[in-house]
């Protein structure tokens, strides 16, 4: 994917609070759970934090565990993690703990924050984003000039708000600790914001101790052009879906996902499915549901391969099942090649009646792998 995976880590009390009011940090686990933290770290390539948080708790953000980084050295890592944080103003304390201890450093800032970050002479490489701060323009940079592929991000809030309400987050693991703080001065996790408006995914639950580790994935898609991490979430099950189909010489192998807005799972299909020779992956999905569903025109087709525009098998070729639908966003892996169809253009079908198409390119290799021997 063009952006690392992006993991939002935190520790709350009952009532959502991150801290107190008091002059020290309050300490929501204990240390099983901070063993588990150091363990997240040790697996990740970068741990992000915001400079409200360096402010607040001059943290280190450190791999602990000699075994852990010595594991990571032995696999041809750095030692540490890359650590990260982000400042619009890039004013941030020079003697902070953050720039002098671990191993390389990036600070993401504005392009006037950049001059400040520079005159302050701070202990880390300083990237300027442009007049703002851009959270895809920043996982885009992490991702190819930095080679982050997994990312922590562990606050502060305002941080996490932003990546859940702008799709940016692939997991959030959530430790809820037995205890109240009750002021309303106090710093919450979440702040209000366009969330996904259905349920997210639950992973895992697990006691640590005394508290409990739940965590969860966004499952809503994307609402326009720009993908969310659900959104690739989604098509990669579609790509997983290409590779139950039974094989052909004279058809492709895809999968199909129907998911409603609030990121429920509507229907799923697959090429040649209940031993139907003919039958496509979206037709096959489509054919489960009831045509004047209601969640049908807020949903998103993911499909490994673009639906299509002409067929001989059939009347309808599934763009037009997908348009009859009333669906108004598709997501797909890769334009159809000319193997059986010459200049087959779904996409372009369906753009032609105002459907949002996306295409993810980066899921090509997986929707491809089961089509191979077609493509040779």
């Amino acid at each position: 994917m063009p952006h690392p995976y992006v993991l939002l880590s935190a520790a709350v009390s009952l009532d959502g609070y991150l801290d107190d009011t008091g002059p020290d940090r309050l300490l929501l686990s204990g240390p099983a759970d901070f063993d588990r933290v150091d363990e997240v770290r040790a697996s990740v390539d970068a741990i992000l934090i915001g400079a409200g948080t360096i402010r607040a708790d001059n943290p280190r953000l450190l791999v602990n565990s000699e075994q852990r980084r010595s594991a990571r050295t032995g696999a041809g890592k750095p030692e540490y993690p890359l650590k990260v944080t982000v400042s619009g103003s890039g004013d941030l304390d020079p003697d902070a703990r953050f720039w002098h201890t671990g191993g390389d450093k990036v600070l993401y800032t504005t392009d006037q924050g950049a001059a400040r970050a520079r005159a302050l002479d701070l202990a880390t490489d300083v990237v300027p984003l442009g007049a703002d701060l851009d959270w895809r323009r920043l996982l885009t940079h992490l991702h190819d000039v930095r080679g982050v592929r997994r990312l922590m991000v562990e606050g502060g809030g305002l941080i996490h708000t932003q990546l859940l309400t702008q799709g940016l987050a692939d997991e959030l693991q959530l430790v809820l600790a037995p205890l109240f703080v009750g002021d309303p001065r106090a710093p919450r996790l979440f702040g209000p914001g366009g969330y996904q408006g259905g349920r997210l995914r639950l992973l895992e639950s697990r006691r640590i101790e005394d508290v409990v580790l739940m965590r969860y994935e966004p499952t809503a898609p994307g609402t326009g052009a720009l993908p969310t991490a659900a959104d690739h979430h989604w098509l990669a099950r579609a790509c997983e879906l290409a590779e139950r189909c039974p094989p052909s010489d004279t058809a492709f192998s895809v999968g199909a996902v129907v998911v409603g807005a609030d990121g429920t799972e509507l229907a799923r299909g697959h090429s040649r499915e209940g031993g139907d020779p003919v039958v496509h992956a979206e037709e096959a999905a489509l054919a489960k549901l009831d045509p004047a569903d209601p969640r049908l025109p807020g949903a998103t087709v993911y499909s490994s391969l673009e639906p299509c525009a002409r067929r001989a098998s059939r009347p309808a070729p599934c763009a037009r099942l997908i348009l009859d639908a009333g669906v108004r966003r598709v997501v797909t892996a890769w334009r159809e090649p000319d193997t059986f169809v010459t200049d087959a253009d779904g996409s372009g079908l369906l753009a032609a009646q105002g459907v949002e198409v996306l295409v993810l390119p980066e899921h090509g290799g997986q929707a491809k792998a089961p089509n191979r021997h077609l493509l040779s």
